[in-house]
């Protein structure tokens, strides 16, 4: 193999032939493929339910795909739920679960030591101790756990050291370097004050027994900004942050630098609140500027049920729009970025109409024919008993895929979600990356009371793509870069995240469509220290790491 790249620094291309892997299903409009028995994947998120009611069986729950043992393959974290009773929560609630890949998208359940009995909501995961392997932070209802990885994919309880076990309602988090020190700080999003001893008793609309909303508590929480402090240990920064000063209903989280000021800002989906957008001011603090910048609110001047967030630059102007996803009745809302402001173009791009009439949780702009054009993925599920249910689980619906089209339009995919007729279910986290190193994105679907399922991308279109590997100085994925690159006459800009959809840790490789283009070119690495390094024209179907250079 001759690399494009043999003179730039940091730059690897690595064996990966994504173009000899590709095998098109006989069927052209089957984009995803049920793989969940072959990918020996056999789990279901266990909400505990008894017939009480209790609200957070019907809001969890996640899970994380990430590179654990350094093989170059995803391998797959899932969360599990538990039981609640009137006293509280059970104390030894089912075992979360963990799956090493064999590098074909074929997983084995292993030990690994984050076996966290705690009743589980969503991952993040990145390397909190520069050592160049990915660790693990597990959202919960209670106190939430720290996991040090030991770079084999076993993992170490560090929560009491680390100082990070936030004992409120956990939903989403994201690592991320707020204070650009060459290390991971953690944001945590907190929910609701809720226990079983302040829960309520609520009815559906044709009377029966159901799960209350998040406004019948008028307890919106405070979220937690984690500072680390390079020697294991974190200290909580939320008082002095200002995050402090805006509770929230929060379920997902995305940090990027929206404002290109080369700090990295936070934008928390809040359910039935205004959504926050954290802005970063460089000096330690932060500043709300959700109503004040458009992207707090539709355009109607109404809060939605926040669900479900990404951010990626869908219009190829080098800065990061938004999406949330909402309630049944809320279509998601689609924030284009316009430097200083945001603008709701939901109604323009068609997503409007598209999605209103389900409720969504996970979700991800992601290319999946890899014609180079953002398509989106929506993971669905109610959380009111409707009065017609669609099959014997009152919550369930089905998913949804939309393609991605040049001019920002969203079109539902047939059949809806992209694959076969399947059961619905009541779907969470949508869990995005690539497990079995073909150059096509893949989801791994976390449904409450019913099977993990994995969906294998088996999209017709045998299209190019290139994968990105973009890394720190210490061999980690460098969370907060931003990658920039001529696509044919385009000029795109990929974030490296991880911390997005819901209750979801990411693969956090950059992926990019090419269709016919052979060459991705002048590729370019923003760093998070506000440093930019070159990396030339890199060919596709491979997969390249891009290695930060030493200062």
């Amino acid at each position: 193999m001759i690399s494009l790249c043999p003179l730039m620094v940091g730059c690897v291309e690595e064996p990966a032939d994504h173009g000899t892997q590709l095998k098109p299903t006989s069927e052209p409009d089957i984009w995803l493929r049920d793989d969940s028995a072959l990918s020996n994947v056999n789990v279901v998120w266990e909400s505990g339910a008894t017939g009480e009611y209790y609200m957070p069986e019907i809001i969890g729950g996640g899970g994380g795909l990430f590179d654990a043992d350094g093989d170059g393959s995803l391998d797959l974290y899932i969360v599990q739920g538990g039981r609640l009773t009137p006293e509280g929560i059970q104390d030894d609630g089912p075992p979360n679960r963990f799956f090493l890949n064999n590098g074909m998208g074929v997983f084995n359940e292993v030990n690994c030591g984050a076996e966290d009995t705690g009743y589980g909501m969503g991952v993040a995961a990145g390397d909190i101790d520069n050592d160049g392997d990915v660790d693990l932070y597990v959202l919960n209802l209670g106190p939430n756990s720290m996991y040090l990885n030991d770079g084999k994919g076993a993992f170490t309880n560090v929560t009491a050291s680390s100082g990070t076990g936030d004992p409120d309602w956990g939903s989403s988090g994201t690592f991320l370097d707020y204070d650009r020190d060459g290390d991971l700080d953690l944001y945590v999003t907190n929910y609701l004050m809720w226990s079983p001893q302040t829960a309520l008793n609520c009815v559906s609309g044709n009377g029966m027994p159901d799960y209350c909303s998040p406004e019948h508590f008028m307890a919106p929480a405070i979220d937690r900004l984690y500072r680390n402090d390079g020697n294991g240990q974190f200290t909580d920064v939320t008082v002095e942050s200002g995050i402090v000063t805006k509770p929230g209903t929060g379920l997902g989280v995305v940090a990027a630098d929206f404002d290109q000021d080369g700090w990295i800002d936070v934008f928390v989906a809040n359910d039935l609140m205004p959504d926050h957008l954290w802005h970063n001011r460089g000096d330690g603090t932060f500043e709300e500027i959700g109503l004040a910048t458009g992207c707090a609110m539709d355009d109607t001047g109404r809060p939605k049920a926040g669900m479900g967030v990404d951010a990626n630059d869908i219009d190829d102007d080098g800065d990061l729009d938004l999406i949330v996803c909402n309630l049944k009745s809320e279509s998601d809302s689609l924030f284009r970025n316009d430097g200083d402001y945001f603008v709701d173009i939901t109604t323009q791009s068609g997503l409007r109409n598209a999605t209103r009439a389900w409720t969504r949780f996970g979700l991800g702009l992601v290319d999946f024919n890899n014609d180079g054009w953002l398509d989106l993925y929506e993971a669905n599920g109610a959380v009111l008993r409707p009065s017609q249910p669609i099959s014997g689980d009152p919550y369930a619906q089905q998913n949804m895929l939309l393609r991605g089209a040049p001019d920002i339009q969203f079109t539902p995919v047939s059949p809806r979600g992209g694959t076969l007729p399947l059961k619905p279910l009541t779907s969470r986290a949508a869990i995005f990356g690539d497990i079995d190193n073909d150059g096509r994105r893949d989801v791994v679907v976390v449904n409450r009371d019913g099977p993990v399922r994995v969906y294998r991308n088996t999209c017709s279109i045998a299209a190019q793509s290139i994968t990105l590997d973009v890394r720190n100085r210490h061999g980690a994925p460098a969370l907060g870069a931003i990658v920039t690159a001529q696509l044919g006459k385009r000029t795109i800009t990929r974030p490296v995240k991880s911390g997005w959809s819901y209750m979801a840790a990411n693969d956090p490789t950059v992926h990019v469509g090419m269709e016919d283009e052979s060459v991705l070119k002048d590729v370019r690495v923003r760093w998070t220290n506000g440093t930019v390094t070159p990396y030339g024209d890199l060919k596709a179907n491979r997969r390249h790491r891009l290695t930060q250079p030493e200062e």
